[in-house]
């Protein structure tokens, strides 16, 4: 049987979890604890495709896609480095709540869409709320979380 080799564009299904148990991505439409529909993820549901050592998904993820068959599995646990980044508590400030537009009325847990410096767009969470600012948080929401894939070969292309 044929064993996927670097370059080859392959199918995958995957569950990707945290720690706890708890389901943060799935290729499955089933999955129980999977509460993201089509798109909302990333991706549409159904086996993801990608091309083996073009950066397209978790490195150690690709990396461990060689030498595998269709039909076989893999566990993973992805390090912080390899996922998401360290949490940086230097990636949280605080900006005046009268800075917001009279429409949008940040709560903790929200997340925003801010122009920076050269009117670079980001992802920001609110992380806290008074009556005078609002701290919002740049890192990524899994930046710190290791991070378990379960993995499954579906097809080499």
């Amino acid at each position: 049987m044929a064993q996927a080799k670097k370059g080859d564009k392959v199918t995958i299904n995957f569950t990707g979890k945290l720690a706890d148990g708890s389901v943060i991505d799935t290729t499955y439409p089933d999955q129980e604890g999977h509460d993201c529909g089509d798109d909302e993820c990333g991706h549409e549901l159904g086996p993801m495709e990608l091309t083996i050592g073009e950066d397209e998904f978790f490195i150690p993820i690709e990396e461990a896609l060689v030498g595998m068959a269709p039909g076989e599995s893999k566990t993973l646990t992805i390090s912080p480095d390899d996922a998401f980044g360290e949490y940086d508590a230097e990636n949280v400030f605080t900006v005046p709540l009268s800075d917001f537009p009279d429409d949008i009325k940040p709560a903790v847990g929200m997340g925003l869409e801010v122009a920076g410096e050269n009117d670079e767009e980001y992802m920001v969470t609110v992380v806290g709320v008074t009556d005078e600012n609002v701290s919002l948080d740049t890192n990524h929401p899994l930046a710190g979380e290791e991070l378990t894939y379960e993995f499954e070969l579906v097809k080499i292309l």
